[in-house]
């Protein structure tokens, strides 16, 4: 689904790179950095290139994956992470989220991932996330689906288009210093 919201994006001018978190070796913590061996620091630099940050989970057990979890506790570093002004660095950078599974949570997870990220700094658009549940406990993936549903589809299209105008309007007139 990243993929897609991806895709989508390009559809207004917007290129970028899918990270999956889980292949890489991303140290608990709060911090920027948490020292030898972690990985976050390069996935750190990419986000930071970004004007638009995709923030993809699977469902799992009701809730965000773990990972997921992960990238907004290392997130949680970017207060510290300041301007002049004394704004956080991401402050002006846009947000959205896309939420798979075959069980609810999927307004659950937005919400909680949507709340993180504002506190973070970043900015959220309207209709800013997209999501697919399946039958509750099935068992067919997103990924199995012969042709995304035309709701997907639409919402995923309609949170590009928000996202991007979104981030312009950020990087042509950036929020005021404090």
């Amino acid at each position: 689904m990243a993929r897609q919201v991806l895709e989508a994006l390009g559809k207004h001018g917007v290129t970028g790179d899918v990270v999956r978190v889980v292949d890489h070796d991303v140290k608990p913590g709060v911090e920027v950095d948490m020292g030898e061996g972690d990985a976050w620091p390069a996935i750190r630099e990419q986000m930071m290139a970004a004007d638009i940050l995709i923030v993809s989970t699977p469902t799992w057990v009701g809730h965000m994956s773990s990972v997921a979890q992960r990238v907004l506790e290392r997130l949680d570093g970017e207060l510290s992470e300041t301007d002049d002004s004394g704004r956080p660095l991401i402050t002006g950078k846009v947000a959205v989220t896309a939420v798979v599974g075959n069980e609810d949570g999927a307004h659950k997870i937005t919400a909680d991932l949507m709340q993180g990220l504002n506190d973070m700094g970043f900015t959220i658009p309207a209709q800013g996330g997209t999501y697919w549940n399946d039958e509750a406990m099935g068992s067919r993936d997103y990924k199995d689906l012969d042709e995304t549903p035309e709701a997907v589809a639409s919402t995923t299209a309609t949170l590009a288009e928000n996202a991007a105008c979104l981030a312009r309007a950020l990087r042509a007139s950036p929020y005021p210093s404090s």
